[in-house]
Formats: structure tokens, sequence, C-alpha cells
């Protein structure tokens, strides 16, 4: 299968996670808890995987021998932590604006985050010049918010720092995947990439959550017998990192990102349409900010090239 098409795939994947955690987060009515247990989820499967996988064992094989000879630092091993922090986030804000609103918001700051990363090099796969079209792919999809959201703004029924929450979030799980771009390029595996990062993220959601119980911000309750859908966001995690990881280090992270984002758009649209969040309706800003947010992927373009050099900046 053409890699566009896994990278736009990989995008509906992220859109029916967040629905899933979404609706996990309401029935809790504990974000934290929620992204732990998704992260968790995904922590078990992975590790059973890896008992029956020789491929898994050989890639951390490989990523040991990486870090002996300093090919790569031991922080960026813990990318899964931007992972665990943007389901943090995702829990929260989806069940207060719907998976819609919250793609656009978290796109805006993956193609912002993407753009440097890709000019520095920091995925592992070279250098990709700043050009215009690409800074126009930024500017289009950052004005595609305001629009999404212009509405709910007006009405004074959304909260301009869950805009911004959802942004920071596409801020982080777009740093994340440079990172992960340079663990597998040592490792060679998806799903050796896959194990650090739920094992960091996981890590540190535990870590929030004790700090949260201990000093009496979150209490932890019982789990919630059904449907049995919304405990599979961490399958569809494993699934998504692994595909990510591999496809991000031969078409770039903001090349990525742009395709991911098409069917990331179309999925959560969908979603919001067909199961949506108890009070989150579709409004013709939101279908605008959409098509403006299309309209940023194709002003990007899809080149991934690292030697093209048109009007660079």
């Amino acid at each position: 299968m053409r890699l566009d098409l896994l990278a736009a795939l990989s995008g509906g994947m992220i859109s029916l996670q967040a629905r899933i955690n979404g609706e996990l987060s309401h029935r809790l009515n504990n974000g934290l808890q929620a992204a732990l247990i998704s992260f968790g989820s995904g922590l078990l499967i992975i590790s059973f995987v890896t008992l029956f996988n020789p491929k898994i064992k050989t890639g951390l094989r490989n990523l040991r021998g990486a870090i002996a000879r300093k090919e790569i630092a031991r922080w960026k091993l813990f990318a899964g932590s931007l992972g665990g922090c943007y389901i943090a986030i995702q829990t929260q804000i989806v069940p207060l604006v719907g998976v819609a609103i919250f793609t656009v918001a978290s796109t805006a700051g993956q193609t912002f985050m993407s753009l440097f990363v890709d000019r520095i090099g920091f995925t592992g796969g070279g250098k990709r010049l700043i050009t215009r079209r690409r800074v126009l792919a930024v500017v289009i999809t950052i004005t595609a918010v305001l629009v999404s959201v212009l509405d709910r703004i007006e009405a004074n029924n959304l909260s301009v720092l869950t805009v911004i929450a959802g942004c920071t979030a596409g801020l982080l799980v777009g740093f994340q995947r440079a990172l992960n771009g340079q663990i597998n390029e040592n490792t060679q595996q998806g799903f050796t990439t896959s194990l650090f990062n739920f094992m960091s993220g996981t890590s540190l959601l535990v870590l929030l959550v004790v700090v949260g119980v201990l000093t009496g911000q979150y209490e932890l309750v019982p789990l919630p017998q059904g449907p049995w859908w919304i405990y599979t966001g961490g399958i569809i995690g494993v699934i998504y990192i692994s595909f990510a990881s591999s496809i991000v280090q031969h078409l770039g992270v903001l090349t990525f990102t742009l395709y991911s984002v098409g069917g990331q758009l179309f999925s959560s649209l969908i979603i919001d349409i067909v199961a949506p969040t108890k009070g989150v309706s579709i409004s013709f800003y939101l279908v605008t900010g959409i098509i403006m947010t299309y309209a940023g992927v194709i002003a990007g373009g899809v080149s991934g090239s690292k030697t093209r050099r048109p009007q660079s900046f």
C-alpha cells in the first residue's frame, strides 16, 4: 500500500481513538484515569506481542547497540511521555468540544511543530527546507482553527483555553513523531518503537495519577462495565505508533502530518455526525474550517524531498 494512503489511514485512527478515549473519560468523569487506561492497555498489548515476536527483540538489540555507540541520546527514548501528555489532553478536551474541533486545533499545532522539526532534520531522515508552500500550509491550518470555533466563541460556550490546549496537544505529538522517527531509524522495527512509547507514556501517567490522588486532585473510580469498545483506545494507539514511526522517516514530519490530517479530518467529521459527543453539533463554521485545513494540505504539497529547493527561506 502507498505510504500516503497509510498516513491518511493513521489519521483516521487518531480520530477514532479520540472518540473512544473521550467516551471513556466521560463515563469515568476523570480524563487522567481514562488516559492511563488507554496507555496502560496499549503497554500490556505490545508487551504480550513482544514475548512472541523475535523482530521486536531484534529491534531492542539494535537500539541497545545504537545507544552504546552514542548514535541516539537516551532522553529521546522518552518520546512516549509526550504521547502520554497528548492523550491526557485529548481525554479532557474531546468530551467538551467533540472530535472535529479537537482535530482541527491539534492539527494547527502539529503542522506548526512539523515545519521546524523537518527543517532541523530531527526525524533522522535528513533536513527538509522550509518552503513558502509549507509556511502557507501552516498559516491556513491556524486560520482554519479560528474559523472552526468562531460561532462557539461568539456564543460564549467555548473557552479559548480549550482551543489552546488542543493546539498544545498538536505541538506535543508533532515533536513526538520526530523523536519516534529517530528511534525507528535505529530499531528498524515499528513495534519496538511502540514498546518504548507505551513504556514511557504509561510511566508518566502513573506518576501523574499517583500525585493527583495523593494531593486530593483526583479520585480513582471503578471501571464502567461497557460498552466494550471504550477500552480499545490502547490497541489503536499501538497500531498507529507503529505506522507513524515507520512512515515519517520516508515522508518527513510535515508531509506525513498533512496526509494524516486528510484522513483525520474526514473521519472526525463522520464520527461527529454518526456518533457525536453529547452537546456537540456540526456547524457551517466547522465544515468551513475543515475545508480550509484540506486547502492547507494542498498548499503544503506532497513532496518530502530533501533535494528540491523551491523558494526556500
